[in-house]
């Protein structure tokens, strides 16, 4: 077993990690960003290290620098988390290249599961089925409107080396088909430095379910149950439990597919598949080759550290059990705690915390790296906490998720608490038939009410608890102030409402604009952030490019 290992990444999947370690009996060195410096894993960790600037490009997504740390601590492994360089085929091998150990799967299965061509033809080729459309490129807007009449519309126009919803477009109809090429390819060009895109149908309102797999490399492989993600809003996930809701048999045949998944690409690691669920037919999405965000609700119903058997197999043991002997017990729901505007569409909104408490009890777990006076860096993503609830049955779960939302307080920022109080009394998530439009259609009737101020049943009260005073013995979550999203109020002006990246400017000097209408996209804390126009106008002026970073009250364009 390994002695010493360095954390590569940072916040509550840093903490995370540093905590099972000091279980094990292994030192940790953590790494940090100068925007890091007070950040939780920095302090947990036994010794830390600078990385410099809080740029990713200067710090965590700084593989040489990272390497440099680990052979300077006398680490001889890396952890990369999630996120960052977790998914870098070319990070590991140069990891293994430093006589250091890769706690993650081997470089060949995460090349061959971050190409989503190739991943779909191997997973085909597995006998896994995939979602139906191309599996070549698709080149350019006439060959995708070429797949939109071979495959049908809706159709999803994906870059090939993307996911979590950046790269990714959809095509309601024909004439929508260029755009939606067009601007997915400049997206995978922004975020992934390759414009690849396939063509695939876009199923409306599947359920979103994923496999956790775990493999060693001593030919074992076994997977700890599936989970619900379908509620996600902008294709990122909100709210995930387990065990998900779908027919016997979909069950048993995605869990048989994705162990033999795992065995075909001879995987060595956690991981998950993803699939999408539609009736009694589940098609493979992609292979996350990492540990996810969502492992923590696995963990609860199997009684497994996943952390921990992810660094055992890195240090070359068997996972010394078999499928029989996973068992699992009663539900568990993770809710997402961001540091977003759900009054604002979600945008992210970075910021110092003030006062802070955590919930507590039987069957309630935090992850989290937040504390009173942290600040969180806009240059990174918006979670705060990740709240995990355990009970027997899947009803006592949501009513323990409910209590502990509602002794959760933070403040000092916006946040997404008072929506995932107002989910609990949905009946399509009560009832477990939500797919992945429903959060976003929720989100627009709850901003709707709140707005106006109208009460139905509990779900309302959920909704008026939210902007009302605190109660007793209560700090109340804020949510700012309460406008539609991206737009501007500065007369002429269409301005950034956030501190971000300019990934698309969507219109040019002489085009007409409607009201609503998006003309721009900005990323802010890696979440993709359309901005609208205030009122109709003819553009006059442009102040901005794709790749411009811009202040909150920048302006983007001007209208006559």
């Amino acid at each position: 077993m390994f002695g010493k290992i360095l954390v590569a990444n940072r916040g509550e999947i840093a903490v995370r990690i540093i905590r099972t370690a000091r279980e094990m009996g292994i030192e940790t060195v953590a790494v940090y960003s100068d925007a890091d410096r007070a950040a939780l894993h920095v302090e947990l960790a036994d010794e830390a290290y600078s990385l410099g600037p809080a740029a990713p490009s200067q710090s965590y997504l700084n593989s040489e620098k990272i390497i440099d740390c680990a052979r300077r601590s006398g680490a001889e492994a890396i952890h990369p988390g999630y996120g960052f360089l977790a998914e870098n085929g070319g990070f590991a091998r140069s990891v293994v290249a430093a006589g250091l150990e890769w706690i993650g799967p081997h470089p060949g299965a995460i090349d061959a599961m971050g190409d989503k061509l190739r991943a779909r033809q191997l997973m085909h080729d597995a006998g896994v089925p995939i979602v139906p459309g191309a599996r070549d490129a698709v080149p350019d807007a006439r060959a995708a409107r070429a797949a939109a009449k071979t495959y049908g519309l809706p159709l999803a126009l994906k870059a090939a080396g993307g996911g979590g919803g950046k790269g990714l477009k959809v095509a309601h109809s024909i004439e929508e088909v260029e755009s939606a090429f067009e601007t997915a390819r400049r997206e995978a060009e922004a975020y992934f430095n390759s414009g690849t895109i396939y063509a695939e149908r876009y199923l409306d309102n599947p359920k979103h379910v994923e496999l956790q797999v775990l493999a060693d490399r001593h030919g074992n492989a076994v997977h700890v149950g599936e989970r619900d993600c379908s509620l996600q809003r902008r294709h990122q996930k909100l709210w995930e439990e387990t065990p998900a809701h779908i027919p016997k048999n979909v069950r048993e045949a995605m869990r048989a597919a994705g162990v033999r998944a795992a065995r075909a690409i001879e995987y060595d690691s956690v991981g998950t598949i993803e699939c999408l669920v539609s009736g009694d037919a589940f098609y493979f999405l992609e292979m996350n080759t990492r540990i996810q965000v969502e492992h923590t609700v696995s963990e609860m119903i199997s009684g497994l550290d996943l952390i921990r058997e992810q660094i055992r197999v890195a240090a070359g043991e068997p996972l010394g059990y078999t499928q029989a002997e996973i068992r699992f017990r009663g539900f568990a729901i993770e809710a997402r705690v961001n540091a977003e505007d759900p009054m604002q569409n979600f945008r992210p909104a970075a910021g110092t915390i003030g006062a802070y408490r955590e919930p507590g009890g039987l069957g309630v777990r935090i992850d989290s790296a937040a504390y009173p006076g942290w600040t969180i860096p806009e240059q990174y993503d918006s979670l705060i906490a990740k709240l995990v609830v355990w009970a027997p049955t899947r009803a006592q779960a949501i009513a323990r998720l409910l209590r502990a939302l509602d002794e959760y307080a933070i403040e000092g920022v916006p946040t997404t608490l008072p929506l995932l109080r107002a989910l609990c009394d949905y009946a399509p998530v009560a009832e477990a038939t939500y797919g992945t439009a429903t959060l976003e259609a929720f989100a627009h009737t709850w901003r709707l009410a709140v707005q106006n101020g109208v009460a139905r049943g509990a779900q309302a009260r959920r909704v008026t608890a939210a902007t009302a005073p605190a109660r007793p013995r209560r700090l109340a979550p804020r949510l700012g102030a309460m406008r539609t999203r991206g737009t501007s109020a500065s007369g002429n002006d269409v301005t950034s409402p956030m501190h971000g990246l300019v990934v698309e400017i969507g219109v040019a000097v002489g085009d007409t604009v409607a009201e609503g209408q998006v003309v721009a996209v900005i990323e802010a804390m890696k979440m993709m952030n359309e901005i609208r126009a205030q009122r109709a106008g003819t553009v006059t002026a442009v102040h901005v490019g794709a790749g411009t970073g811009v202040e909150s009250g920048t302006p983007l364009l001007t209208l006559s």
